[in-house]
C-alpha cells in the first residue's frame, strides 16, 4: 500500500540543539490532520463544509497551525479534487504543510494514520518529539484545547468527553470517550504503527497504557462531530459554522 505525496514542501526547521528549543519555548511537535474520510453517512464531503466562510478542512489546518508546529501532515482521499483544491492555497503559502493522498480511503482511519507516520519519518525532522493527531469534524474544536493537550507531559495526552446522542437533541445515553485530538510521543507512535490496521486505530492501544503514561484533557464540546445529516442540521441550528 502506497500513498502519493502530491505536494511536498521543503523541510524547513533549522536544526538547533534541543536545549535551545526548550529555553526559547519553541515547539517540538508535528500535527497530523486525518481528513481522508469518505463521509458516506453524511452524503457530502464534511471536509468542504463551510465554517466562517472557508472549507472546514482549511479552518482545521489553521487551528493546527496556531500551535506553531514544525510540520502539519494532512491526509486526504484519492479521487476528491475539490478537497485537494480547498487546501492547495494553504499548502503553497505555508512550507510546514505536507499533503498526502490516501489511495485506499475506504480501508479506515488507521491506514490514514499509518500513511502519515510514514510521511513523518520521511521528513526526518529530528526536533519532533511529539505528534498531535486530530480530525476535521469536531466543529467546536479550538486552538486553546490543542494548546492544553500540548502542555501536558505524559507519553499520551488524550481528549476526554461524553457522547451525547447521535442527533445532539438529547442528553440520554451518555458515555465517556477518550479519543481525538490526542498527543503522542513520537517514539511510541512509531512503535504502534504496525498495529494500525483498517479501522483498528489507537483506542485499544491507549487503553492498554499504564495510568502514569496517560493523561486526559476534558472538553465535552468535542462530542459534537458531524457524521450524519441530522448532526449537520443541529450544528447549523446552533450557528456553530458561522457565516
Amino acid at each position: 500500500m502506497t500513498s502519493d505525496v502530491y505536494t511536498h514542501n521543503s523541510i524547513l526547521p533549522t536544526k538547533t540543539p534541543l536545549y535551545n528549543v526548550i529555553e526559547n519555548n519553541e515547539k517540538d511537535h508535528a500535527v497530523i490532520v486525518l481528513a481522508s474520510g469518505l463521509s458516506e453517512r453524511l452524503g457530502q464531503s464534511k471536509q468542504l463544509l463551510s465554517k466562517h466562510g472557508e472549507p472546514l478542512i482549511s479552518y482545521m489546518i489553521k487551528t493546527a497551525l496556531a500551535t506553531k508546529p514544525l510540520a502539519v501532515i494532512v491526509v486526504i482521499p484519492q479521487g476528491q479534487p475539490a478537497i485537494a483544491d480547498a487546501i492547495n492555497g494553504l499548502v503553497r503559502q505555508n512550507t510546514t504543510i505536507y499533503s498526502v493522498v490516501n489511495l485506499l480511503p475506504e480501508t479506515g482511519m488507521a491506514h490514514s494514520l499509518s500513511l502519515s507516520i510514514d510521511t513523518l519519518i520521511n521528513l526526518k525532522i529530528s526536533l519532533i518529539n511529539r505528534v498531535l493527531i486530530m480530525g476535521v469534524d469536531q466543529v467546536l474544536l479550538d486552538s486553546e484545547h490543542l494548546t492544553e493537550l500540548l502542555a501536558a507531559k505524559s507519553t499520551v495526552v488524550a481528549s476526554s468527553y461524553q457522547c451525547v446522542g447521535k442527533t445532539y437533541s438529547t442528553d440520554t445515553g451518555k458515555s465517556d470517550i477518550i479519543g481525538l485530538p490526542i498527543v503522542i510521543n513520537v517514539k511510541r507512535l512509531k512503535q504502534w504503527q504496525p498495529s494500525l490496521i483498517g479501522d483498528k486505530g489507537l483506542r485499544h492501544l491507549i487503553r492498554a497504557l499504564p495510568p502514569n503514561q496517560l493523561s486526559t484533557v476534558i472538553n465535552h464540546q468535542l462530542s459534537y462531530d458531524i457524521d450524519t445529516p441530522n448532526q449537520l442540521l443541529y450544528a447549523r441550528q446552533q450557528n456553530w459554522f458561522g457565516s
